[in-house]
């Protein structure tokens, strides 16, 4: 049983040998995808650990119970708890063994856009930014806002902000946490411009991608890259309107096009936009090998039409509710306000749920080929 844990405790015990090299360490974008394996294998090794206990414990009290003298029938009496303790041991193992998502240690990027609704929306994407950045902060990571437009009346147009992480750990990740919001976020609320109090249905966009550790994992060849520059547009100041800051990459070989504004020099924001290309080149290669693989992923959602929502808010009756978990709850301005936790912990734990139910029908399927072979050459 759980044979699979054999290779997985040796990788742990060569990493611990690894990560105690200070030479690992003059590379920090090696030393972090390392130390987020051996967070991720960490959890593999303590629950193998207790699950190899719980089966020694048991096996000890049922070979005593069977014992001529007065102490077998104590013995027997804690064979009930020892299975019970086995069992849910067990059942971690096999949880903890699930293959985790490579990308979930990864810090990212997250662009939200208006959708249709127009000003409406475009006041709704700045609450949803405003919820992202509460909630990164409850969780101690650090953000960034690497782009925006704003909307004439308030709001965004579009806007990208870097989240990074405090832990190594993949189950702490914030692509862990946070892919799941990908998609289009619905609203249902009577916006401050309406004069005879009518609710509005509009719509904002959400796109996570995972950030490269390093500028050298994802390789782009200059030639490949087409670069334009502009005159940065806002309400005007030093540099605004004056030079051209404004730069656009276009990367060739995918179409992907990246603009960035924010900054006063051409330089930063040439590094900024490089910076969310590689992300977005990371997450296209991240699609590619999992259609490849036929993983089942949750696709996020690349229009921006209401009736491809993800999650509703509804501000009348504060109700937020996601349509692919069927999470439901009367908290909306404390969600908004940054209180993800229940939300995510619903998308995570169907996530689970499915990639429990792939593992019990590969292996359903790997137990059923001998009897199949067999039929054959009869």
């Amino acid at each position: 049983m759980f044979d699979s844990v054999d290779p997985l405790l040796a990788e742990h015990r060569e990493l611990t040998e690894r990560l105690a090299d200070p030479a690992v360490h003059q590379d920090p974008a090696l030393a972090r995808r390392l130390g987020r394996r051996y967070a991720e294998l960490g959890a593999v090794v303590a629950a193998h650990r207790d699950w190899a206990t719980a089966r020694t414990d048991l096996a000890d009290a049922r070979e005593l119970a069977q014992e001529p003298g007065e102490d077998a029938a104590v013995f027997a009496a804690e064979l009930p708890g020892l299975q019970e303790r086995h069992d849910t041991a067990a059942e971690r193992l096999r949880r903890v063994l699930i293959p985790r998502d490579p990308d979930d240690g990864r810090d990212v990027i997250i662009e939200v856009k208006a959708g249709e609704g127009g000003a409406e929306a475009a006041l709704f994407a700045a609450d949803l930014v405003r919820m992202y950045l509460r909630f990164a902060e409850s969780r101690s990571w650090s953000t960034q806002v690497l782009s925006s437009t704003d909307s004439e009346l308030g709001g965004y147009k579009d806007v990208q902000v870097a989240v990074r992480g405090s832990s190594s750990d993949p189950a702490e990740g914030v692509f862990a946490a946070l892919k799941f919001e990908g998609g289009v976020h619905r609203v249902q609320r009577v916006p401050a411009t309406e004069s005879q109090g009518r609710i509005h249905t509009s719509a904002a966009g959400v796109l996570v991608f995972p950030e490269a550790d390093a500028p050298e994992e994802i390789q782009i060849d200059p030639n490949e890259v087409k670069v334009d520059v502009f005159r940065s547009s806002g309400p005007g100041g030093q540099s605004v309107n004056t030079t051209d800051s404004a730069v656009r990459l276009t990367h060739v070989p995918t179409g992907i096009v990246v603009s960035m504004q924010n900054e006063k020099s051409q330089i930063q924001n040439r590094e900024a936009a490089m910076r969310v290309l590689r992300s977005r080149l990371l997450d296209l290669q991240r699609r590619e090998r999992e259609e490849a693989e036929s993983a089942a992923r949750h696709s996020q959602v690349r229009t921006l039409d209401r009736s491809e929502r993800v999650r509703t808010y509804n501000f009348g009756e504060n109700r937020i509710v996601d349509h692919r978990s069927g999470y439901k709850a009367y908290n909306l301005d404390a969600v908004l306000d940054g209180a993800l936790d229940p939300v995510i912990e619903s998308l995570q734990a169907m996530d689970e749920a499915e990639r429990l139910a792939a593992v019990g029908q590969q292996s359903r399927a790997e137990q059923s080929e001998p009897t199949e072979r067999c039929g054959a050459r009869r």
